[in-house]
């Protein structure tokens, strides 16, 4: 059947391009920063804070991207980000200067609203329409493997060619495969018809809402908010997790394997909302995953001294990470509508993107100021709380006023 050759021809290709992308634009410096601050002399601060400002790039330009994406659609948009990716990991293999190193992430910050998931579900929602569900849950389920492949692929290819080839080769992939990759993705369809084939009725049961009509509507800033406030728990945690479960007296051997069930829970949590949860609603299943982080929390503050509270703290945060992905895939298109579903999307995570950039960096700043754990993990749960609120507002208001 051409539509299902289409279908799996266009999951197989971002899964490949979405492991690829992560990879090198978002898990390899944690592997490689080390090697860079050794060799160029610079604080760790500094090293980092280039990535969190390419973060924040993302952020500013994503609604601008997603405007491209609704216009020219994925197989132009998501090309020329690797195209643009490929030459800011080549700038940064040669970068011997700090402005120069700051200058490459900014191109990266760029390249990552252009090829990572806000793109890739863009893409989906373009060619499956209603049905882009089924799609997105099952890339992020390829996504969610870019830790596992790359962690260990980017210290092997360190030790062997150090982090300036490292990059160099990563650089060379994302112009010689994921560059010929995007462009074998189908053209954006201009006509609107659905993924039967069918032209839908000129009165379809769901409103479309413009770009300016969803930010004026107070459902899209609740939302927003509440992806917000979760990302600054999620970020500030991948970067001080490990560091918090020691000061709570576990051992660091510990630690890292308590740390190490986060991944796999994320794959199960994908495949449970793939399986189990595939007939509820997102904004349903959304319920499970933004009350399960302060859960997780909860489990730390009053149990945390006990490893087996550990583990279900990184179960239970790590199922919730997984899903939050797919509810935030999903739900602008379920509340709002698949035409203007990239601008839409791209808006709603631009607060995201600046909550990750600033999680690891003012929790840093707090650790500085205390040595007790209790107070960091008192902050991120009243964080996760307040995304929980604003979830169940955007809901109610939601309810009332997202009807034709």
């Amino acid at each position: 059947m051409k539509h299902t050759h289409h279908a799996y021809q266009t999951i197989a290709i971002l899964a490949v391009t979405q492991i690829l992308s992560w990879g090198s634009l978002y898990y390899a410096i944690a592997i490689l920063a080390p090697e860079i601050q050794r060799e160029m002399a610079w604080r760790s601060e500094l090293v980092f804070a280039a990535f969190s400002w390419s973060l924040l790039v993302a952020g500013m330009v994503s609604t601008y991207i997603g405007i491209l994406l609704d216009r020219h659609g994925g197989k132009f948009i998501m090309g020329l980000g690797s195209l643009t990716c490929g030459t800011g990991l080549l700038l940064l293999s040669q970068a011997h200067s700090l402005s120069m190193y700051y200058f490459a992430w900014s191109i990266l910050g760029l390249a990552m609203a252009m090829t990572l998931y806000e793109a890739a579900f863009a893409t989906l929602t373009q060619q499956f329409k209603e049905h882009s569900r089924q799609a997105i849950s099952t890339l992020t389920l390829f996504g969610g493997f870019a830790s596992t492949v790359f962690w260990p692929l980017t210290q092997q290819l360190n030790s062997l060619l150090g982090w300036r080839d490292t990059y160099m080769a990563y650089g060379l992939a994302q112009i010689l495969l994921c560059l010929p990759l995007h462009l074998l993705l189908q053209k954006k369809n201009t006509t609107e018809k659905n993924t039967d084939g069918k032209v839908q009725a000129a009165t379809t049961q769901k409103k479309n809402f413009s770009l300016h009509e969803a930010i004026r509507h107070p459902t899209f800033w609740k939302l927003a908010f509440a992806f917000s406030a979760n990302s600054f728990v999620f970020s500030a945690l991948s970067v001080h997790l490990i560091p918090l479960l020691k000061e709570m007296g576990h051992p660091a051997k510990l630690a890292v394997l308590m740390a190490a069930l986060i991944g796999p829970m994320q794959v199960v949590g994908r495949i449970g909302e793939m399986t189990m949860a595939r007939n509820a609603l997102p904004q349903t299943v959304g319920k499970f995953t933004f009350a399960a982080l302060p859960a997780a929390l909860l489990t730390l503050i009053f149990l945390g001294t006990q490893a087996w509270a550990v583990a279900l703290f990184c179960i239970l945060y790590g199922l919730s990470n997984g899903i939050l992905t797919i509810v935030r895939g999903t739900i602008p298109q379920t509340l709002f509508g698949s035409e203007n579903y990239a601008a839409i999307s791209g808006a709603m995570s631009g607060p995201a993107l600046f909550s990750k950039a600033a999680g690891p960096l003012l929790i840093a700043s707090l650790i500085h100021q205390t040595r007790s754990p209790y107070p960091i993990l008192g902050c991120l749960l009243l964080f996760s709380l307040a995304s929980l609120t604003f979830y169940f507002a955007a809901l109610s208001v939601g309810k009332t006023s997202l009807k034709n």
